[in-house]
C-alpha cells in the first residue's frame, strides 16, 4: 500500500473509532455527578464594550498566573456567550461551525466565582444557563490530568471545550474531524479576545490525558475533551 493510501485509510479508521468506540472514563476515577437541580440563569450578555476589537487583538497574550480574585457571574456569562452565544433567530452562534452543526459543548470548572458554588457546570446557550454536572472544586484534579499545569489549578474558572465528533463526521466523513478542530479554534479565540475586553486574561491548553479528563468531568461517552481555557485577573 502506498503512503498516501495508507494515510487515507488511517484517517478513515480514526472516524470509525470515534463514532463506534468513544473513550470511556475508568470506573475507579469517575466522579459523582452533582445532584440534579434547576438551571442557574446567567446575566444577559452585553453587546457593546469599551475596548475595540483592534485593541483586544493587540493586547491578547497567553497568561498563566492569576490573582486570587474571584470572577463574577456577569463575566462568566460574557465569556461563555463569546464562545457559543446564539446570535440569531435561526440559531447561528458567535463562532462559525461547518454546516451549522455546532459540535462543541462547553463546561465551566468554577472554583472562585461569586455566587456560584465550586462545581463543574455545563453551559446551555439556548437558555443562557448553567447546569450542575459534577459537584465540588475539581481544578486540582484536572490540573493533574493536564500534566500538572498550575494555571488550571489557580484560575478562578476554567472553560473546558468538548466536541461530539459524530455531529460533523456524520455529514462530512473524515474531513469533519478537521472542521471540528477549526471550530474549537474559532471559539477559543473568541474567549481570548472577550477576556481582554473585560480586563481578564487567558491561556489555551491542549496537553492533557483525555481519559482522565473525561472521568473527572464525568463527560458523556460521545463527548471528547479538546481544550482548556483558564480565565482570571
Amino acid at each position: 500500500m502506498c503512503p498516501a493510501n495508507f494515510t487515507a485509510v488511517a484517517q478513515a479508521l480514526i472516524v470509525v473509532c470515534l463514532i463506534l468506540n468513544p473513550v470511556s472514563p475508568g470506573k475507579s476515577e469517575t466522579m459523582s455527578p452533582a445532584t440534579p437541580s434547576k438551571p442557574i440563569l446567567l446575566p444577559e450578555p452585553r453587546f457593546a464594550g469599551d475596548v475595540s476589537l483592534e485593541q483586544a487583538l493587540r493586547e491578547r497574550r497567553s497568561v498563566r498566573s492569576y490573582k486570587d480574585d474571584p470572577l463574577d457571574m456577569a463575566e462568566i456569562s460574557q465569556i461563555l456567550w463569546s464562545a457559543q452565544g446564539i446570535t440569531s433567530a435561526q440559531g447561528f452562534r458567535t463562532a462559525p461551525s461547518a454546516g451549522a452543526l455546532y459540535t462543541l459543548e462547553l463546561y465551566v470548572i468554577a472554583g472562585n466565582v461569586q455566587n456560584l458554588p465550586a462545581c463543574i457546570y455545563k453551559y446551555t446557550p439556548r437558555n443562557l444557563a448553567l447546569l450542575e454536572f459534577v459537584s465540588g472544586d475539581r481544578r486540582s484534579h484536572l490540573s493533574r490530568a493536564a500534566l500538572r499545569q498550575g494555571s488550571i489549578r489557580k484560575a478562578p474558572a476554567v472553560i473546558l471545550f468538548c466536541a461530539v465528533y459524530e455531529r460533523t463526521a456524520g455529514k462530512y466523513g473524515q474531513r469533519g474531524i478537521r472542521y471540528v478542530h477549526m471550530e474549537v479554534g474559532h471559539a477559543a479565540q473568541n474567549i481570548c479576545l472577550q477576556a481582554i475586553a473585560l480586563g481578564l486574561h487567558t491561556a489555551v491548553i491542549g496537553a492533557f490525558r483525555d481519559a482522565e479528563v473525561k472521568a473527572i468531568a464525568n463527560l458523556p461517552a460521545d463527548e471528547q475533551p479538546l481544550y482548556f481555557v483558564p480565565v482570571g485577573r
